[in-house]
């Protein structure tokens, strides 16, 4: 059978494909097989550096008063005079006059009580002097027992209403003294509740006043913070003589941020049964001053400032990024051959963001700060390590 020259072409090319193949086969270089290299994990690292560190304990709080007082009249009568500085928010200094009661009736009660010690000594002049005569005219038999008697008694009871008339004359001068209603103490008003022409009568209260001299904030501190703090404690037996640690105190008025600073001075004898806080007072000294900043506003009562405490100073501390931290007391470091190891550590204290160990860790080790699912003792990472800000 004869194949047409037509059909002979493709059945050539094909052919000559076929060969080239086989050929292009057999020249192949041989291919050696090998288990492909596994990447190892990439972690970040930090290398330990020993410090100093100065903890400090935050509080929130709101500025009291270091006394409070309400002002009562001690007596009654129609008031003439008020002091321009008893006005809510208004100051004054001790001493000053705050309201007076019309003294008018009291000045007649004291000349009254006057001429009744006047009248009383009197007669215990007259009744010593005839008490003096009857014992004479009773030594040279004259006079009866009886009469000495009598004469006795007089005395005592003139005695007695001198001291009597003594004491009215003392309460008629105090009962004046007491028109004056006056500040007891540098202070300002909180609240008033009288005014010129009000009748008022013995105990009505005139004014509610606090001392300007120092301001204080009542801080709670929890049992944890407080191991960092040197707190005042007193004992029954004793006091503490040593200054509490320094606050700042830092409040946000007007838009604007402001600082005051003060210090601890007591702890409340309680602990709350609700927060289990311990309490701290706060003390900072002319609150109503302008100090070094004369834009600065005074330290209101009522005022809500955020409390940073002074606590104890601690050295070889290695401060680390709270990522670091592996469970509650473990960190993965990473040895010289890039291999992790799994250390558990003393930690002194936790924060937001950092966390502070006292043991477990040597300055220039380094440190793994990158999260890992999974971190098995031994296992070999890559490393780049980075610097984080102070």
């Amino acid at each position: 059978m004869k194949i047409s020259a037509r059909k002979a072409l493709p059945i050539g090319v094909l052919v000559m494909g076929l060969i080239a193949t086989v050929a292009l086969v057999s020249a192949r270089p041989a291919v050696k097989s090998r288990a492909p290299e596994r990447a190892l994990p990439l972690v970040r690292v930090m290398e330990a550096a020993s410090e100093s560190v100065q903890l400090r304990v935050s509080a929130q709080g709101s500025v009291v008063p270091r006394t409070e007082s309400s002002l009562v009249a001690e007596v009654a009568g129609r008031i003439t005079e008020v002091s321009p500085s008893l006005a809510p928010g208004g100051f004054f200094e001790s001493g000053d006059l705050l309201v007076q009661i019309d003294p008018s009736d009291y000045r007649v009660a004291l000349e009254r009580a006057k001429a009744g010690l006047a009248r009383a000594e009197s007669e215990l002049d007259w009744a010593r002097a005839s008490l003096a005569r009857r014992r004479t005219l009773s030594d040279q038999g004259v006079a009866s027992d009886a009469a000495l008697e009598d004469a006795q008694n007089s005395e005592r009871v003139a005695e007695a209403v001198r001291r009597d008339a003594g004491a009215a004359l003392e309460q008629a001068r105090r009962d004046l003294e007491r028109t004056r209603v006056v500040a007891p103490f540098a202070g300002r008003v909180r609240e008033k509740h009288v005014d010129v022409g009000q009748f008022v009568s013995r105990g009505v209260n005139v004014a509610r006043v606090y001392a300007v001299d120092y301001a204080e904030v009542r801080l709670p501190i929890s049992d944890e913070d407080a191991a960092f703090v040197d707190l005042p404690i007193d004992y029954r037996d004793s006091h503490s003589d040593s200054d509490g640690p320094r606050v700042i105190l830092r409040a946000r008025f007007a838009g604007r941020n402001y600082e005051w600073s003060g210090r601890v001075v007591r702890t409340e004898g309680e602990i709350d049964p609700r927060t289990r806080m311990i309490h701290a007072v706060a003390r900072v000294e002319d609150p109503y001053g302008r100090g070094n900043d004369p834009d600065r506003p005074p330290l209101a009562v009522g005022l809500f400032v955020d409390a940073e405490i002074e606590g104890r100073r601690y050295d070889d501390i290695v401060v680390l990024p709270r990522s670091a931290l592996r469970g509650r007391d473990h960190v993965v470091v990473v040895d010289d051959d890039d291999t992790l190891r799994l250390r558990k550590v003393e930690i002194l204290r936790r924060e937001r963001d950092r966390v502070m160990v006292r043991a477990g860790v040597a300055a220039g080790e380094k440190v793994c700060i990158s999260p890992l699912p999974v971190s098995v003792d031994g296992m070999r990472v890559r490393t780049v390590t980075v610097e984080l800000d102070p």
